[in-house]
């Protein structure tokens, strides 16, 4: 019986090394995505959440600033906002990294003239979309085909979408990651603000006009509520300069934004007045061959 015993306790301390080293042994890379390892299948729901969280991390702890480019109201010209940001800063030597977060009306791409370029996919995750070597897109408009078709999602697969944007996508090391938001404080907004946790920053774009005005502050005390520092307000389309007589016409009025930020007490960006020539710039896609309007 001793010799039995001895052979059990041999045979169980090297089962229990065996089993020590396949819990210790890492199933699958780091830096892989879940979709391309050939081990996820013996992976539990709870593990591979656990290891999208850590690539989330990662692949934010090589972004040194992270700004939300925020409007209450739609049409107030944020994604040219952040679109002209976004080169502006590249231009200037940055690496820069432009998220387009508007799932239902990703407008970017054709800002910049690439909604015709399409995601590589690698076994770290997506490869973003380069407008310069140091400027790299990611958008919905990349996905869906025909520019016509609608993405009607609620918001858990909206949510599940922007982190995988922010997680699956080969970033790089950043300096700036700017995040094109939709209008208003609702799903993408609360989704960004929970998955990157520490947002440097927001800029809130509005336009003169009272109703903007009142959505906008909606947007300063959202960033409050969540402890995201306001960078400013910048007051777009305001006033209009007359290509004839040269007179300045407030089409919008002016000194709204100005206003808002004043009693809101956060700081003011500027005004940047209404230009024919951005229409055609941003319609033909030439955004990326300087910053316009600015």
């Amino acid at each position: 019986m001793k010799g039995e015993e001895e052979e059990a306790l041999v045979v169980g301390k090297e089962a229990f090394k065996e089993g020590g080293t396949l819990m210790t042994k890492e199933k699958c890379e780091k830096d892989a995505t879940c979709e391309t390892c050939n081990q996820s299948s013996s992976c539990s729901q709870q593990e591979k959440e656990a290891h999208a969280q850590e690539r989330l991390k990662l692949k934010l702890s090589h972004i040194s600033h992270r700004i939300m480019v925020m409007s209450g109201k739609g049409g107030v010209g944020k994604s040219t906002v952040a679109t002209n940001l976004a080169v502006a800063l590249s231009l200037d030597g940055l690496e820069v990294g432009l998220l387009d977060a508007d799932i239902h009306g990703p407008n970017i791409p054709k800002m910049l003239g690439i909604e015709s370029q399409q995601v590589i996919g690698s076994v770290r995750g997506m490869i973003p979309v380069e407008v310069f070597p140091n400027l790299k897109v990611i958008s919905m408009a990349f996905f869906i085909g025909d520019r016509d078709n609608p993405v009607v999602w609620r918001g858990p697969i909206k949510h599940n979408a922007i982190s995988q944007f922010l997680g699956e996508v080969e970033w790089g090391n950043l300096d700036f990651l700017l995040v094109d938001l939709p209008p208003g404080t609702g799903d993408e907004a609360l989704s960004v603000a929970h998955l990157i946790k520490n947002v440097s920053g927001s800029i809130i774009v509005t336009t003169p006009q009272d109703v903007a005005l009142l959505d906008s502050r909606k947007a300063v005390t959202f960033s409050r509520i969540l402890g995201i520092p306001v960078i400013g307000i910048v007051e777009n389309m305001s006033g209009l300069s007359c290509p004839h007589c040269h007179k300045e016409i407030s089409l919008f009025k002016t000194g709204g934004g100005e206003k808002s930020a004043r009693e809101m007490k956060v700081p003011f960006l500027g005004r940047i007045p209404i230009d024919p020539e951005m229409v055609v710039d941003v319609t033909g896609g030439c955004l990326r061959d300087g910053p316009s309007g600015f």
